[in-house]
């Protein structure tokens, strides 16, 4: 039932069996050990990690943990007693930093020049205008613009290489977005390969990840225009000892007046960039997948096609406004092209769900304030009024051993779950908020069948491995009228909502 893949789950993990080639009969058996986490670097991370068993993933995630907090510390913008943010408060003097901070600088001035200005760190600059303007709910006006490119396009630092020093000079607002998430994964993984035992890595953060070691990874690639956690992949990659970043408008902006802005904006203009909606890159190295994963959403799709060309290695997925999709010429050799995506179904008697609408089912997972905690088990599904389970919309899972903790709706899909094995891709998408989740239910069951308006039972079952278990139960009635029900929060789900809405123009 490949099918179930997409229908079913967008973040599915599980434990597997991998074995090490037969010429060795003394290799170890490699099991792939499967983690999420919430909060971190402002977003959600997965890791997994192939290795002969669970004390060495766990050194191995432990491992890039402590990196991606030590390089946290390092070159947080959000952090005020980050190394960078206690750097910006320098000016003019020439100040020995640390070999990552100066690594990252030097990356923001090569991409700032392979890019002509389309990828600055300076663009917070442009940032901070749009969110200001839309607190007013207005755009800015012309003269602040050219105001704040005029700020942009100043010298904001001086590099001495010899001396490891950084040279602070001016006031500029600074962020160092883009690639910097990818810098940090690659060490992240990098570390976890390095403790011992393991076998393969992948790290996921936010979207954006790398595939290290002796496995070939399935990556799809979220649809822009079709963005709940569940909704079928726009594509699908295959991968190994490489990295892919995806970078849209779709997640993260300003609405003024109706209108919708992108946080990604334009250095050169001031203006959010809209004529690309979503782009995706795979390349050998995770910072060049990261920046030209950015920069390809703000240039023209012609100078990103050459820019591209200067490095090797490098493919890409760019998809514009109008929707049409630009490939390189590579991409197709590593797609999936035997995807089955869900059986469209029928309805039994043609009088079947109205397809002008959908119940989206938005929950938010308490986040602990500090530190890095792994995201509980949660199980999304649809029964009717005789308790028949008729749709999983998601299920996410660590550890397979945990997963009939999941009580309720393992009673119920254990069968179903134990027959079909084959689905724990990756997902490429643009960043969102850490915890924050929004799932789709289109009306059908888990054959792809669509059933009849009605009342339906939405249940949400959450579960944290030796700690709470929570079960929540709403009804809706799924017929011609919009309606929206918030439910009660509880100890894990800080905020839950059924919305059952026409459908927007965007799917």
């Amino acid at each position: 039932m490949k099918w179930l893949i997409y229908a079913v789950l967008s973040l599915f993990a599980f434990s597997q069996t991998i074995a090490k080639p037969e010429g060795n009969p003394k290799a170890k058996k490699m099991h792939l050990f499967i983690s999420h986490y919430e909060n971190v670097l402002g977003t959600s991370m997965e890791i997994k990690v192939s290795a002969p068993s669970s004390s060495e993933d766990a050194k191995a995630e432990t491992a890039a943990l402590q990196e991606i907090d030590r390089l946290s510390r390092i070159l947080s913008g959000y952090d005020p007693s980050s190394k960078f943010s206690h750097w910006l408060k320098s000016s003019g003097e020439a100040v020995r930093v640390s070999k990552e901070l100066f690594e990252v600088l030097s990356l923001f001035d090569d991409w700032r020049s392979r890019t002509n200005g389309a990828m600055d760190a300076s663009a917070e600059v442009i940032n901070k205008l749009w969110k200001q303007a839309a607190s007013n709910q207005r755009a800015p006006s012309q003269a602040e613009l050219d105001l704040a490119i005029r700020e942009v396009q100043q010298k904001h630092w001086m590099l001495n290489s010899p001396a490891q020093t950084a040279t602070h000079l001016d006031n500029a607002p600074l962020m160092l977005n883009s690639f910097t998430k990818s810098y940090i994964i690659r060490h992240a993984a990098e570390a976890a390969m390095a403790t011992g035992q393991v076998d393969a890595v992948i790290v996921n953060i936010g979207g954006d990840l790398i595939v290290l070691g002796n496995i070939h990874e399935n990556v799809s690639v979220s649809n822009p225009t079709a963005d709940a956690e569940n909704d079928l992949p726009i594509d699908e990659v295959t991968i190994s000892n490489k990295a892919i970043a995806t970078s849209g408008n779709y997640r993260r902006g300003e609405l003024i007046n109706g209108h919708w802005y992108s946080h990604i904006v334009d250095p050169r203009t001031g203006i959010p960039a809209d004529h690309v909606i979503s782009s995706t890159v795979i390349a050998d190295n995770a910072t060049d997948a990261g920046a030209l994963a950015t920069a390809f959403s703000v240039m023209d799709p012609k100078q990103s096609m050459a820019l591209a060309s200067t490095i090797h290695g490098v493919e890409y997925l760019i998809i514009t406004r109008s929707g049409e999709q630009i490939k390189s010429p590579g991409w197709d050799r590593l797609e999936v092209h035997d995807r089955n995506l869900i059986n469209a179904g029928k309805s039994p008697d043609g009088s079947g769900w109205d397809q002008n609408f959908e119940l989206l089912i938005n929950l938010e997972i308490n986040l602990q304030k500090e530190g890095f905690a792994k995201r509980p088990y949660v199980a999304v599904w649809v029964e009717d009024s005789t308790h028949l389970p008729l749709r999983t919309v998601a299920v996410w899972h660590g550890s397979e051993r945990y997963v009939p903790e999941l009580k309720s709706w393992y009673l119920k899909y254990r069968g179903q779950y134990n027959s079909d094995r084959d689905f724990s891709s990756s997902v490429s998408s643009a960043t969102r908020s850490a915890g924050k989740y929004t799932l789709k239910w289109d009306g059908k069951d888990d054959k792809g069948n669509d059933l009849k308006p009605g009342k339906y039972v939405i249940k949400i079952e959450v579960s944290r491995e030796h700690g709470t278990y929570q079960l929540m139960r709403q009804e809706i009635n799924c017929d011609e009228s919009p309606k929206i029900i918030n439910l009660s929060g509880n100890i894990e789900i800080s905020s839950a909502s059924l919305d059952y809405r026409k459908k927007t123009t965007n799917n």
